[in-house]
Formats: structure tokens, C-alpha cells, sequence
């Protein structure tokens, strides 16, 4: 690998996630802290910077840093509008917004997409357009990708450009109902039960119709319990499999044309979205790791930030 030439910075509303890259656009090294933009105490976001990057920044001084997630909106340092779809990877790189520093830090921060969804409901999304990104100059011809997580993103992509997407809220959906609701009362443990996850994928698959028929199946959890006909160990995973079979049932329409679906994400909830594909009947490939960081890399390149740099 080549000298470092870029750091990358994700920053979302409950993690903050950076890379150190070359120029070729491998990672370096890696720093996690779970500050997330609303821990950032009086919104001091270069304090807090310099606090979690001091040693790259005093290492390699003038580096640019390309800053995507949470942190370009209404409550991170800088909002940056959303930029309406469709998207090409150099309409994103030109609508960069930029931040000097008293110093001379130069900081670039990158915008989130708008869409209309077929219903005509708006949609947006803030940092999953960089892993998209990164995503892509792994796998060029991917036309439908998967992001899944506390808000999972359908993407149809053409040509490198984002064409439209739709977000499924199945993981905060999953999160409220494990610790609010009468299900989660009977979750017994941290324990992974494969059997019952599966079970769950199933029938969140068989639901005759897409409007309504998720909710009507969602006090199956407690109910197969009450009927003798599932573990207490076993309803967490149920419940993930039932929430995640209904979000592929429902987002069918996104790739029905049988097309893979490229996952791209943390690698234990894209291996869950896996096994519930393929119970689905559903082709699909998993993206490499550290999507954000080759998509901060490749949004440098187009915005020509590396120019003269790590040769």
C-alpha cells in the first residue's frame, strides 16, 4: 500500500467510524467510537474531531477528509440538501460541500439522496450513498442493491447512477417491539436460534397480501409461544425473520426481474439477509467490506482531491 492520501469519516447518529486510505484506496487503519452526532457535546464537532483523528491529523498533516452520514444533516456540522435522484457518482462528487478550517484542515462533506417512491411518498437517505458508491466500484453491473439496517435501503442503480430507492424501518421496527411490546417479554437471553429465525422468514414470506398482512402476523410470536409451538429461546429470532421475510415480500417488486441483489453491509446482519434471501428463491452477492471507505475514496478521486498526493 501506498502512503496515506484521504481519511474518510462516518459519522452517524449513534457511531462514528473513520479510515485512514491510500491512494489506491485501501484502508490503512481504522478508528470506532460510539459518539454519534447527537453525543457531540454543544455541537463542538472540530473538537470533537481532533479528539478522535489527533494522531492522523498530527502524522499527516493536510490530508483532506471527505465526511459522509448523519453529520451533513439538519443536526450535524454542516446540513447539505439532499440531492434528488437520479444520481451519478459525478453529480455527487461535484456537489461536495466544503469546510476549511482556521488551520487549513480542508473537510468535504457529502450530500444524501431524495427520491419519490412509486406511491409518491418521498424518501431520503444520508450516508448510505457513499457505500452505494464504494459498492459499486466493486461490482459496476449491480442494478439492485440491499443495505440492510435499523432502516434497510431497496436501491435501483443503472449504469452506476441511482435511479430510486425505498427504505423498509425494519430494524428500528425490530428494536421497539423486542424492548416496548408484550413480544419482547417473552425473550428469553441473547441466544441465536437459526430454526426459529427461518420459521420467521417463512411466514413473513407466505403473507397473502402486502397491505396489513405483516401486522396481523407480528402476535404470532406470542402466540406460537402460548400454543406450545415455539421456544421462549427461540422469539427474538422469530421475530427477525418474520419482520425480515416481510420486508423482501414486500420490496419483491424493487428486482422482479430476478436480477442479484447485491448486500452491502455490517457482515452478521448481511449474513441474516442472506439465509432469508435464499429462503426466498432470491440470487444475490455479498459486497466486500469498508464500502464507505472505497466511496469516500472514489468521490475524491472524481472531486480531484488526491491529486499530488501518496506518490
Amino acid at each position: 500500500m501506498s502512503p496515506p492520501a484521504l481519511i474518510g469519516v462516518d459519522w452517524g447518529t449513534s457511531s462514528f467510524r473513520a479510515a485512514l486510505i491510500d491512494r489506491e484506496g485501501g484502508v490503512l487503519e481504522r478508528r470506532v467510537a460510539a459518539t454519534g452526532i447527537l453525543e457531540v457535546s454543544g455541537g463542538d464537532f472540530e473538537t470533537r474531531l481532533r479528539e478522535l483523528l489527533g494522531s492522523w491529523l498530527d502524522a499527516h498533516p493536510g490530508l483532506p477528509i471527505v465526511l459522509s452520514g448523519m453529520v451533513t444533516s439538519r443536526q450535524g456540522w454542516l446540513e447539505v440538501p439532499y440531492l434528488p435522484c437520479p444520481v451519478t457518482p459525478e453529480r455527487l462528487a461535484d456537489a461536495l460541500a466544503g469546510l476549511h478550517l482556521e488551520d487549513g484542515l480542508a473537510l468535504r462533506f457529502v450530500p444524501g439522496l431524495s427520491t419519490r417512491r412509486p406511491d409518491g411518498l418521498p424518501d431520503v437517505m444520508r450516508g448510505e450513498e457513499t457505500q452505494i458508491l464504494g459498492a459499486l466500484a466493486q461490482v459496476p453491473e449491480a442494478r439492485t442493491l440491499l443495505l440492510p439496517g435499523t432502516h434497510s435501503k431497496w436501491v435501483r442503480v443503472e449504469a452506476g447512477c441511482v435511479l430510486n430507492f425505498s427504505t423498509f424501518m425494519t430494524g428500528e421496527l425490530f428494536a421497539l417491539l423486542k424492548r416496548y411490546s408484550i413480544l419482547g417479554r417473552l425473550v428469553q437471553g441473547e441466544t441465536w436460534d437459526e430454526p426459529g429465525f427461518e420459521r420467521g422468514v417463512k411466514v413473513g414470506l407466505a403473507a397473502e397480501s402486502p397491505a396489513g398482512a405483516s401486522f396481523a402476523r407480528l402476535f404470532s410470536a406470542r402466540s406460537l409461544v402460548l400454543a406450545g409451538e415455539l421456544g421462549t429461546n427461540a422469539v427474538e429470532s422469530y421475530l427477525s425473520g418474520l419482520l425480515i421475510g416481510s420486508e423482501l415480500r414486500e420490496a419483491a417488486a424493487i428486482a422482479a426481474d430476478g436480477e442479484p441483489v447485491l448486500l452491502v453491509g455490517e457482515p452478521t446482519l448481511a449474513a441474516r439477509y442472506a439465509r432469508a434471501l435464499e429462503l426466498a428463491g432470491r440470487a444475490f452477492a455479498l459486497a466486500a467490506p469498508d464500502a464507505a471507505a472505497r466511496g469516500q475514496h472514489r468521490l475524491a478521486l472524481l472531486a480531484r482531491l488526491l491529486e499530488g498526493r501518496g506518490r
